[in-house]
């Protein structure tokens, strides 16, 4: 009978990570669903669901159970988190693996807890949790499990969690709803204002990874963009360039500076004295914006960096209490 390794899971709201003992990440999925919405009737997962979006009739509805950091829709959120797991681990009756599930900030408890249950009729033997925070800090490296405080931004596609820890707990947290779906709407908006040009999500956000920038880039650059005219109703093709999207996106960065700034006012002075030495570290996929890091260091004087692998942090911080769970036991909620 072939083993089933155990499992680490980032449920985000962007995409679900999955991280199996021995294999490292083996699925990264969307987190969306495609619902019929006069049945009711699930269609599909993940990006079989995402490359529906514009392209299917008005009562087919893509979605995204899980939105600036809360579960807008539990049952499926259960459905999708089911059939992912069920993918990774297969149909193994005998040979079910354990499981550190790290859930967005906003998830309630009693929502936690329904989620444990829906892994359990996956195939897990047992799930424990981990709080995102942690696991994020555990990912990127930081030392925050001694006597020296450290300052985490956790940048995600709903929002962004800001949290400052010190001897392996977060003392003190905050979150904003700023994250990678603003940028895109930001963009979407700044198109529509100038050119009268409509762009799908899908557009928008590919726009902000090529173009997309928090600093003014030393070298122009531009791309095509497809849309539909809103004078004409037309299909319409132009050229966006970088110091566009720059301005589009200014405004969500100065809130998330500013975010940044009061958090650390809220710090106490000792522990804000450990931030200005040791700097401030960027996780989540939306902290590789361009420029982001130096940004932030040059209004707020305080050295800043993007963690490796930053949009995986959170799974990788799960996978190390996986690989070692005598070490950190202490940090799971049992």
């Amino acid at each position: 009978m072939a083993q089933v390794n155990d499992i680490a899971i980032d449920l985000g709201t962007s995409n679900v990570v999955i991280y199996m003992k021995g294999q490292g990440v083996v699925l990264r999925e969307p987190s969306a669903v495609s619902v019929d919405q006069e049945t009711r009737r699930i269609l599909a997962f993940g990006t079989e669901a995402w490359r529906m979006i514009g392209r299917t009739p008005s009562n087919i509805q893509v979605i995204r159970p899980l939105a600036q950091g809360e579960m807008i829709d539990f049952d499926l959120t259960g459905n999708m988190l089911r059939f992912f797991v069920a993918r990774v681990t297969g149909n193994h009756r005998l040979s079910r693996p354990r499981a550190i599930l790290s859930t967005p900030s906003g998830v309630k408890e009693i929502e936690k807890k329904a989620l444990v249950t829906t892994l359990f009729d996956a195939g897990v033997r047992r799930t424990q949790l981990l709080d995102r925070n942690i696991a994020t800090a555990l990912g990127a490296q930081l030392n925050f499990l001694g006597e020296y405080g450290c300052m985490l931004v956790d940048i995600s596609a709903g929002g962004t969690d800001l949290s400052v820890l010190y001897n392996g707990t977060p003392t003190v947290i905050s979150s904003l709803h700023i994250g990678g779906d603003q940028f895109d709407d930001a963009i979407i908006r700044f198109l529509r204002r100038k050119y009268n040009m409509l762009i799908g999500e899908r557009t928008a956000e590919q726009v902000k990874i090529t173009l997309g920038s928090a600093i003014r880039r030393d070298q122009l650059i531009s791309m095509d963009i497809t849309g539909r005219n809103l004078i004409s109703g037309l299909p319409k093709t132009m050229t966006v360039e970088s110091d566009e999207i720059y301005e589009s996106l200014i405004d969500c960065v100065n809130d998330l500076i500013e975010g940044i700034q009061v958090l650390i006012e809220k710090t106490p002075p000792q522990l804000a004295s450990d931030i200005f030495e040791s700097g401030i570290t960027l996780a989540g996929g939306a902290s590789q914006l361009y420029g982001l890091s130096e940004a932030i260091s040059s209004v707020l004087k305080v050295p800043c960096r993007v963690a490796d692998e930053a949009r995986d942090c959170t799974v990788l911080g799960c996978a190390r209490v996986l690989e070692d769970p005598a070490q950190y036991k202490y940090l799971l909620n049992i």
